[in-house]
């Protein structure tokens, strides 16, 4: 089945070159969206969807501004379609009235997105399209409304069943390598030598999730140290002349670094399952490890501290633990969710608020966004379900015993 769908994506990319060199389409993008929703042949119909994403590729910000206000205006639902459907629905709820609800309900650019994607290639297009969106339109203005309809389609798109598991190593392709170093958001790779003390030993592991559509882009990355022991400290995993360790020698995975490397796909969520299946195979390549935990960030910690009149220079370690103890476990949005983005995750992931470490990240951005403070996070799985449900459901957040009692000293009040 493979060899036949690459026969045919081949036999259907000449057709489409071929259909392609006899002159660009003189219709307007708007009528070129209209001839593709009205469902001529396929053939036709992905030469118009072809010329549609390479004329918005050619745009410049004010035409894909425009571009977004025709999906918003023109390709949106009916509502009177709606509540006659809905109407039809309630009065003999049967399968031809609810189709005919599901179909009124469902914005026509949504089916736009769905044909302009059987070009080949086009996933990373659109994706790239969503980026444009989140970067032009604000998420106050009612166009915003819109990238709902790219994140309905793109939790489909790129379900986990989709994504494919790959370890990325010394000997990885040189193109997809420069992307990690290129795509590495929290601890920045500063040279091939550092990316390769990363990859290279044993007691260090790079893991990421593709997509078949997206083959050579990474989506999301995770970097991991295997150690005997917790860590308190980034510099201790990064050190140039550390004493590599044998992998069967550790008790414990570090997840030290997490990166989303596609900004069009912000809020599509693979943290978890790749924190999940990593964690699973690396349990069962070394019985020995018995330990999960992340060494993070805390990146809003220092933005808190200024707007609570602190300025954390002057402050000792120990009060540095209290005040990010402090911040972990009480500091909350409007919503009861934790202020910090990086807590949010870990902790409706299941894990807890394990040790709180000062001077643990001493770089110019872990001073200036974590005031050099690091958090872990720990994972176990006889706990996971439980601590997932409290935070979900209640907004607590579950820590040890040690930094509760550092939330209570004086330094933290």
């Amino acid at each position: 089945m493979s060899l036949l769908s690459d026969v045919l994506a081949t036999l259907t990319s000449r057709n489409l070159r071929r259909r392609m060199l006899s002159g660009p389409d003189s219709r307007s993008t708007e009528a070129l969206i209209a001839d593709l929703l009205s469902g001529h042949g396929e053939i036709s119909g992905m030469t118009t969807a072809a010329q549609i994403l390479d004329r918005y590729s050619e745009m410049e910000d004010e035409a894909k501004i425009a571009f977004f206000d025709h999906l918003s205006n023109a390709l949106g639902i009916d509502p009177a379609n709606v509540r006659a459907a809905l109407d039809a629905f309630e009065a003999e709820p049967g399968k031809k009235s609810y189709g005919a609800f599901l179909k009124a309900a469902e914005p026509a650019r949504q089916e736009l997105a769905r044909r302009l994607n059987r070009v080949p290639g086009a996933t990373p297009q659109l994706v790239a399209m969503r980026n444009d969106l989140l970067r032009l339109i604000p998420k106050s203005d009612p166009r915003a409304r819109i990238d709902l309809d790219f994140q309905h389609l793109f939790s489909s798109w790129f379900n986990r069943g989709f994504l494919v598991l790959r370890r990325i190593s010394w000997e990885s392709p040189a193109h997809i390598l420069e992307k990690i170093i290129a795509y590495e958001a929290v601890h920045a790779i500063h040279s091939w030598a550092d990316l390769r003390r990363r990859v290279e030993p044993s007691d260090r592991r790079c893991f990421t999730f593709f997509h078949p559509a997206m083959p050579d882009e990474p989506l999301i990355f995770v970097e991991v140290a295997l150690t005997k022991g917790i860590p308190g400290s980034v510099q201790t995993l990064l050190a140039e002349d550390r004493a590599e360790l044998a992998a069967e020698e550790a008790d414990t995975a570090v997840f030290y670094s997490i990166s989303n490397c596609q900004a069009g796909l912000a809020g599509i969520s693979f943290g978890n399952s790749l924190i999940k299946q990593v964690a699973e195979g690396l349990a069962a390549e070394l019985p020995n490890l018995t330990t999960f935990v992340t060494l993070s960030p805390i990146p809003t910690l220092t933005k808190w501290m200024q707007g609570e009149g602190i300025d954390p220079t002057t402050l000792t370690a120990e009060e540095q633990k209290a005040l990010a103890a402090r911040f972990l476990l009480t500091a909350k949005r409007a919503d009861g969710m934790p202020y910090d983005p990086v807590a949010r995750f870990h902790l409706g992931n299941g894990a807890y608020v394990f040790a709180v470490h000062a001077g643990a990240d001493l770089s110019d951005k872990g001073i200036a966004e974590s005031a050099g403070v690091m958090v872990n996070y720990r994972y176990e799985a006889e706990n996971i379900v439980e601590n997932h449900e409290r935070f979900a459901a209640r907004q607590e957040v579950v820590a040890s015993k040690a930094v509760k009692a550092l939330v209570k000293t004086p330094t933290a009040a």
